[in-house]
């Protein structure tokens, strides 16, 4: 824990000297945005009494919504990114980033932290400027928040939800005036005592949210949540994580941690340093029915040993088999009801239990339609999908429905068909429950042994029907290492689509995605709709993890029949390359080189949506 702890110190201190006083040109390696760039700020007074902002950067020509479309109104893709800076490779060699220290002034200048933001692209098809960046607003005074993931869907109405990974910092953005954005509000650690390290969001009807901060308590020690219970952790980005609710403006209106009294399997369930009571509760994916009064998370790491030190895993059982079901009756105090522990499946291994199916259980897509209960849950290490069809039991049953690996060849003809560690991220349900979508990295070379080759990922569509048909009878089992690679047959869910990213490039797939749920009427006004036509994925995982990816947003194709194709017109207004390349040296807020996509959303102008 030496090393960990002075690791922590290190990210500790370029935090703090990140962290600017007052005023608008603090940022290290600071350019002069283009005289053509429109700079307008908007401010939010966060808790401490300080002054927080996003500076928008507008790219002439983009204010009018449908000023180069034919009459057609616009749809903006928000990407969620962070500036690319030396500490990013504190874990790794230095590696010949624009900003590395490498050679050069420029070179040395753009390696300083810089500012994060949400980068607006238009997603109009058709559009002359379709996958250009319209906008970079930038976030401050905080730098290196390492932004992660805001919500999986926008609403008209919502407020977008964006965490920062190291910052332990929410962001609530106004978008109602795209492509120009404001500041709602900015929820700081000391608001969230009871959590660090924010993952994913889910919004409510009411506007509101619930956030996953997968991270220990700011201090460790006991701490006491909203619901009166007392925990022990081991302090920031430990153990337990926590539940936050948040209000429109990014004010936390609750803190309920995901700790059991009793505390989880210590054989299954490491913490460092060990609690008293061994826990698994670090939650990352998070999903909401509200008319069944149910919320299920699922518990990914204890995060502190992928952002500091991830190169040698001290031990695999660091990465969590469990995922949990609460009720959300009240909404401001969600009720823990169960954790489940993942089967694992027919490639277990007991020499290496870190790519047992049931390992790192990353995310989970809840069903939608009335009547229907199910949910599914996906591991990252572990590389499979698992199904439970009644998420309000009191005891959820889960199953493994389908394995990475068997997708795997349809990605590129040269990849095994082995899920072990293939790094599965993003899993949504389809609004009418008829597909499950999937994003994945890819096994990086050397993952499973020295002769390792790796496998390149992708993003791929399962026909769920039979199986969300079963109700409650699922004959579904994915119990042999026959059906992992081909398939379990029965009502288990068959390929719809694939399509391969960065074929025969091992571990550089996305790690994230949103479908498009808005088309546009007769009216001229876009509508949401339940049959997605696009899916948005990104290229980023955690450069300190290793998984760097090549910072690339892509654009896909998705028919009625679940079949993805990579959308040839969504081009780098830079390269003329197929997707938009956050590599690159130039953006509308200045010269701060190379950024980080992880997330991104389909939003639409209030004025443009009905």
């Amino acid at each position: 824990m030496v090393k960990t702890s002075r690791r922590w110190s290190k990210v500790a201190a370029v935090l703090a000297a990140a962290v600017v006083g007052t005023g608008l040109a603090a940022f290290p390696g600071t350019q002069p945005a283009e005289a053509a760039v429109q700079v307008s700020t908007e401010h939010a007074k966060a808790a401490d009494g300080r002054d927080y902002w996003v500076k928008n950067h507008l790219v002439p020509g983009n204010l009018a919504a449908k000023a180069d479309t034919g009459g057609k109104r616009k749809e903006w893709l928000l990407v969620w990114a962070g500036d690319e800076n030396v500490a990013d490779t504190a874990v790794k060699d230095i590696k010949g980033l624009p900003g590395s220290l490498g050679g050069g002034l420029d070179k040395v200048k753009n390696a300083l932290p810089g500012p994060d933001f949400l980068a607006v692209i238009d997603a109009t098809k058709g559009s002359p400027d379709y996958g250009k960046v319209v906008n970079t607003a930038t976030v401050g005074p905080l730098v290196e928040n390492e932004p992660h993931h805001m919500q999986y869907t926008w609403h008209k109405g919502d407020t977008i939800y964006a965490g920062g990974l190291f910052s332990a910092a929410t962001y609530a953005f106004d978008v109602s005036a795209l492509p120009k954005l404001t500041l709602k509000g900015v929820s700081l650690p000391t608001q969230t005592l009871g959590g660090s390290v924010p993952d994913a969001y889910d919004t409510l009807k009411d506007g509101t949210a619930y956030g996953t901060y997968m991270g220990g308590p700011v201090v460790p020690g006991p701490y006491v949540d909203s619901n009166g219970k007392t925990v022990i952790s081991n302090g920031f980005a430990g153990s337990p994580g926590e539940v936050v609710r948040f209000d429109r403006k990014g004010k936390a209106l609750s803190q309920v941690s995901a700790a059991t009294p009793q505390g989880d399997n210590q054989k299954l369930c490491d913490d460092l340093p060990q609690l008293g009571k061994a826990t698994c509760a670090n939650p990352h994916g998070i999903q909401v029915r509200e008319d069944l009064n149910t919320m299920v998370t699922s518990d990914y790491v204890e995060p502190r040993n992928i952002i500091l030190d991830p190169v040698k895993q001290p031990s695999p059982y660091l990465r969590r088999p469990t995922i949990r079901t609460w009720d959300i009756a009240d909404r401001d105090h969600p009720k823990l009801k169960s954790v489940a522990y993942l089967p694992d499946g027919p490639r277990s291994n007991p020499k290496d239990p870190l790519h047992n199916e049931s390992r790192a259980v990353m995310e989970n897509g809840v069903t939608h339609k009335p009547g229907h209960k199910g949910a599914f849950a996906q591991t990252m290490q572990g590389g499979a999908i698992f199904y439970t069809p009644d998420i309000t039991a009191k005891k959820p049953e889960w199953r493994e429905v389908w394995d990475d690996g068997t997708a795997g060849k349809k990605f590129a003809q040269g990849n095994d068909n082995i899920g072990s560690g293939t790094n599965g991220g993003w899993v949504a349900v389809s609004p009418d429950d008829k597909f499950l979508y999937h994003a994945v990295i890819g096994r990086p070379k050397g993952t499973l042994g020295p002769s390792d080759p790796g496998t390149s990922g992708g993003v791929y569509t399962l026909n769920i029907q039979k199986l969300i048909g079963a109700g409650d009878d699922v004959k579904c089992a994915i119990d042999t290492k026959s059906k992992a690679e081909q398939g379990g047959g029965a009502d288990c869910p068959t390929l719809a689509g694939a399509a391969g990213i960065n074929p025969g490039q091992a571990g550089q797939g996305p790690h994230w995605g949103t479908y498009d749920h808005f088309q546009t009427g007769k009216d001229g006004y876009y509508h949401e709709t339940e049959q997605p036509s696009r899916i948005a994925a990104s290229d980023y995982f955690v450069a300190r993890s290793g998984l760097d990816g090549d910072h690339k947003v892509w654009m896909l194709g998705l028919g009625k029949d679940g079949k993805l194709s990579v959308d040839k017109d969504f081009r780098d207004e830079v390269t003329g390359q197929v997707g938009v390349d956050f590599n690159r040296k130039s953006w509308p807020h200045g010269d701060f080189g190379y950024a980080k996509p992880h997330s991104e959303l389909f939003v639409v102008a209030d004025k443009d949506l009905k």
